[in-house]
């Protein structure tokens, strides 16, 4: 890579030449994604794929499957509706139940 010496360049010129840069990089990708996007559809048609199978194929993604559902574990004795699974944070009950001396299996369902 050449050495340029840019002391002599006030903070106008150097502004213009990074814009200057910048505009031919970014040109330089568009012509290097127009390449390979040339080069992919040519490989394509060479092994008899169009266009249409090569996105329908490629460009599905896999679903984000949710947690599995869990049965809840644990029940506030004094309201049976205030359950539990025993994963993530603790319900304000638990919490409470466990400050007063009570274990997890206490809580069991």
């Amino acid at each position: 890579m050449a050495n340029i010496n840019l002391s002599g360049y006030n903070l106008a010129e150097l502004k213009g030449l990074q814009f200057d840069i910048e505009k031919e990089i970014k040109n330089r990708q568009q012509q290097d994604v127009k390449k390979a996007r040339e080069q992919i559809l040519e490989i394509a048609q060479n092994m008899g794929i169009s266009v249409e199978e090569l996105l329908a194929k490629g460009g599905t993604k896999a679903k984000k499957t949710g947690g599995a559902k869990v049965n809840p574990q644990y029940h506030n004795p004094a309201d049976n509706t205030q359950t539990w699974t025993g994963r993530g944070r603790q319900p304000k009950w638990v919490v409470e139940a466990l400050g007063k001396g009570k274990s997890l299996d206490d809580l069991r369902i």
